[in-house]
């Protein structure tokens, strides 16, 4: 089985969430959202994975990225190929399927828990978060999970997405607190090393939380 994978090309990384979609025999053509042209057909390929990203959706600088990927999203979503959307995915299946995306009135950056309606499948918690923006859920979605923020998880027939991170091990975060995220947390108060310390002691837990999302995407 073959998925495609979309992400940044400096960030493509998909994880535990990758990790548990290859025990359950899938490969990934990896696709940078930096280059539309370059992706390969939907046919033959039996998911699409959508990872994070720094952009918004309403960047006007990534405006013809943004309508690829959303002309994707709407030809997979047509076709009842399953799309499994993350953060950036998230926002990009809500802008593509009917919903909004706008600047939140917080961010969101760090272990958070949110309130599940199905926490079997969502759990409550911990997910790490790293986002500004938030959505609204497409017409005939249905919310599984919220934040005080906003939607933290919905589905929308074999659409399914999350605001937060599942996919966030020690090595991605160990990337995005190095660098300009360094800078980034500094703004907001929040200590990079005091980031990481939590995310070794919550990463056991959210493996978990992520293998048990993927498992009962791929059930249902």
């Amino acid at each position: 089985m073959r998925a495609l994978l979309i992400g940044n090309q400096n960030d493509l990384d998909p994880g535990f969430v990758g990790e548990r979609f290859r025990m359950h025999g899938f490969a990934f053509s990896e696709c940078f959202r930096e280059h539309p042209g370059e992706w390969p057909s939907l046919e033959g390929h039996d998911l699409v994975l959508l990872l994070g990203s720094e952009w918004s959706v309403y960047w006007p600088e990534v405006a013809d990225n943004v309508a690829a990927e959303a002309a994707l999203i709407r030809d997979a979503h047509a076709r009842g190929v399953p799309l499994f959307g993350i953060c950036f995915g998230n926002q990009s299946m809500a802008h593509a399927l009917g919903g909004t995306v706008e600047r939140a009135r917080e961010p969101e950056i760090g272990w958070y828990d949110v309130v599940s309606d199905v926490p079997e499948v969502v759990a409550e918690g911990p997910w790490l978060q790293w986002h500004y923006d938030v959505v609204t859920v497409p017409p005939g979605a249905t919310e599984l999970a919220r934040s005080s923020v906003g939607p933290q998880a919905w589905q929308l027939g074999r659409s399914f997405c999350t605001q937060f991170h599942p996919e966030a091990d020690e090595s991605i975060l160990l990337r995005w607190t190095a660098g300009v995220g360094v800078d980034e947390l500094d703004r907001i108060g929040i200590s990079a090393d005091a980031l990481m310390v939590e995310t070794r002691a919550n990463t056991p837990t959210s493996r978990e939380h992520a293998e048990r999302l993927v498992d009962w995407f791929l059930e249902r």
